[in-house]
């Protein structure tokens, strides 16, 4: 994704949010994803519209073949699919085609979002209730759905926008707590086993290979990020918050860009909201290349990162949002000049 040139010299280091963004304008916001980020922009997500538009309930969007509704305890499958699936399968469609009118002729990387397979198992309930989670083949089930429906979804924009090339982005912010046996029954008064690593890994690799071609990389933005088992699973790059970073991870991290994926490096944190950017460019870069250094990469390696937010914008103001995205940009100038040197 960022190699050196041919000349020797480092590629740019490209910036990118993460995916939800402030206010309800979908087509303001694609104008400022690829006006902002125009190395990687990306389709935007707009929580503030309602339930249907958040994390979850956007991603049913992308299941087939399975029918969701958003009950008082969340969002469960059922039989048929109820107003708010309805909702947020209109709503992605309308999202698809002010991308598709925005987009016309652009060449070049455009990122998609959604929940992974493991962040739906572990908030979704069956139709009988307690979560996915708690049953093999209801596991089974959600991510061959989700693989099936957003891969459906990718050939169909392939096709409106010959043009670009897509990356899905999988969002797993709870995949350490399945990892970990953390994650609390419906009732809360226990919690559900532990996932095994290897079920875990398969159904990444369920969906990669599913959607092959088309690259697929990880945000997690937990403590904790299971970084080896999603090299190992074979994402084209996974997506950290920087601060939730252990030793460990950082030689994760290290193992990770030298075995060739890239790193998402999520610089510029997000709980500062309404003004997440009150760190400046110098500092956003020395955030980024001081670990870069102490990981003692040679520079094509570290080269191939991409710099992010922490998490999502969705909880800043609007100018607020966009002056991070800007302050993502000039630090990368900055790490790519640093880098270079």
């Amino acid at each position: 994704m960022i190699i050196p040139s041919s000349g020797g010299e480092l590629a740019p280091i490209r910036t990118t949010g993460i995916g939800s963004w402030p206010g309800t304008d979908m087509m303001d916001a694609i104008k400022i994803a690829f006006a902002e980020c125009p190395d990687l922009p990306y389709l935007p997500e707009l929580p503030a519209r309602g339930p249907y538009a958040q994390l979850i309930g956007r991603s049913t969007a992308f299941l087939a073949g399975l029918a969701a509704d958003l009950q008082p305890a969340g969002w469960r499958l059922t039989d048929t699919s109820g107003r708010d699936h309805r909702m947020a399968i209109s709503t992605l469609r309308s999202d698809l085609d002010s991308l598709e009118e925005h987009a016309q002729g652009y060449e070049g990387t455009v990122k998609l979002s959604v929940a992974g397979p493991w962040t739906m198992a572990a908030i979704m309930e069956r139709p009988r209730g307690d979560r996915v989670l708690a049953d093999s083949g209801a596991r089974r089930d959600l991510t061959q759905s989700l693989a099936e429906g957003t891969a459906q979804l990718v050939a169909e924009l392939v096709r409106r926008l010959p043009d670009i090339e897509l990356l899905i982005q999988l969002d797993e912010p709870m995949l350490p707590a399945v990892l970990a046996g953390t994650i609390s029954n419906a009732s809360g008064l226990s919690r559900h086993r532990a996932i095994e690593p290897h079920e875990v890994s398969s159904a990444i690799i369920y969906s990669r290979e599913r959607l092959a071609p088309t690259p697929v990389a990880v945000h997690c933005c937990a403590a904790d990020p299971p970084i080896e088992l999603l090299r190992l699973a074979g994402v084209s790059g996974v997506l950290l918050d920087i601060d939730q970073l252990s030793d460990a991870d950082w030689d994760e991290v290290g193992a990770t860009l030298e075995a060739g994926p890239w790193i998402g490096m999520g610089a510029l944190p997000t709980d500062r909201t309404p003004t997440p950017n009150q760190l400046g460019p110098d500092q956003v870069a020395r955030r980024v290349l001081k670990p870069l250094r102490d990981l003692g990469l040679e520079p094509p390696a570290a080269s191939r990162i991409v710099i992010t937010p922490s998490c999502g914008l969705a909880s800043a103001s609007r100018d607020s949002a966009v002056r991070a995205l800007r302050t993502l940009r000039s630090a990368a100038q900055i790490v790519a000049e640093q880098l270079a040197d």
